[in-house]
């Protein structure tokens, strides 16, 4: 005991409810994860141990209160993924990789390496692919980006595509009207959008098509000049939907495809324009791919078993 040392943290400015987790859970798991023990005690953060693992936590509680503050969750999923990456070196170091957006009181940040580098190539590139399995924030992320660059008026226009794919249905079985047939293929942009955004500035921004949500068939015959454009779903994108929408890139544009292969829905996977455009862009300057995989989950913890489940029995 004489050899352990205490190591005080400053919370100033942090949300204490998402730093500490319910019934302190993410405190705990700081301590299960380093071996000290920490307290919050009025807007500071108590470690106290052996030196090592001292100087470990710390590091973690400082990546833990940056998330906090810019009023991100925080899970001890989280936590343990801080943790691990304190072994290699500074956790949550790319400060600079932080999406803040006006109007909300939040910030947007990266919570793996992949996604860390997912956010520079898409600053860097103008095409990135980006692949990987659900959860790993692939679509998310490209929207925080593509609402940042048009905050920033980089771009005038941010534009988000997806196929709509039937899956075992028929579109004209569907009721309503065309829009209504497509709204559910589009709701998850819908979604992703109305997180980063105030909704009114939503709603104001599709009335006056600063930000247009469509079907990846309204695209056809298009330029897209001074856009942020964003294609979900790709893996269920032909190669030559893929082509079309590749080649509707005016000038000042930058485009993000997102897709995740292990969910073609197409008749045939070599159909797909995901998998065609991995064989035959790489190389190409401006052009970048970004894997994310199990690492990346940040959903719940039980989503990253799962995928590894599925690619464990595919692969057998």
């Amino acid at each position: 005991m004489s050899d352990d040392v205490t190591h005080r943290l400053s919370a100033e400015g942090a949300d204490l409810v998402l730093l500490t987790g319910v019934n302190d859970a993410n405190l705990l798991e700081l301590e299960r994860a380093t071996g000290v023990r920490a307290v919050l005690r009025g807007d500071q953060v108590l470690l106290a141990g052996e030196l090592r693992a001292v100087e470990k936590a710390s590091r973690v509680a400082s990546a833990m209160i940056d998330i906090a503050r810019v009023g991100e969750p925080l899970t001890p999923e989280d936590v343990r993924r801080l943790a691990g990456e304190s072994e290699e070196g500074e956790p949550n170091a790319d400060r600079d990789l932080r999406i803040v957006l006006p109007g909300l009181r939040k910030a947007v940040q990266p919570r793996t390496p992949g996604q860390r580098e997912y956010i520079r190539a898409m600053r860097e590139n103008d095409i990135v692919i980006g692949i990987g399995p659900a959860g790993t924030g692939k679509t998310y992320l490209a929207v925080a980006v593509g609402v940042e660059a048009l905050a920033r008026k980089r771009v005038r226009r941010l534009v988000l595509a997806r196929p709509a794919v039937e899956a075992g249905e028929r579109l004209g079985f569907l009721p309503g009207d065309i829009q209504a047939k497509v709204d559910p293929y589009l709701r998850p942009l819908y979604d992703a959008l109305e997180d980063l955004m105030p909704q009114e500035r939503v709603q104001k921004a599709l009335e006056s098509r600063t930000i247009e949500i469509a079907p990846l068939a309204y695209m056809r015959g298009r330029t897209l000049a001074d856009a942020f454009v964003i294609l979900d779903e790709a893996q269920n994108v032909t190669g030559g939907q893929m082509k079309m929408f590749l080649t509707r890139l005016g000038t000042n544009s930058r485009a993000v495809v997102i897709g995740d292969k292990t969910q073609i829905d197409l008749p045939s996977r070599e159909e797909s324009g995901l998998i065609q455009v991995e064989r035959i862009l790489p190389g190409i300057e401006g052009v970048a791919f970004c894997y994310l995989d199990e690492r990346d989950v940040v959903r719940h913890r039980l989503v990253r078993d799962i995928i590894r489940a599925y690619a464990e029995d595919q692969g057998g």
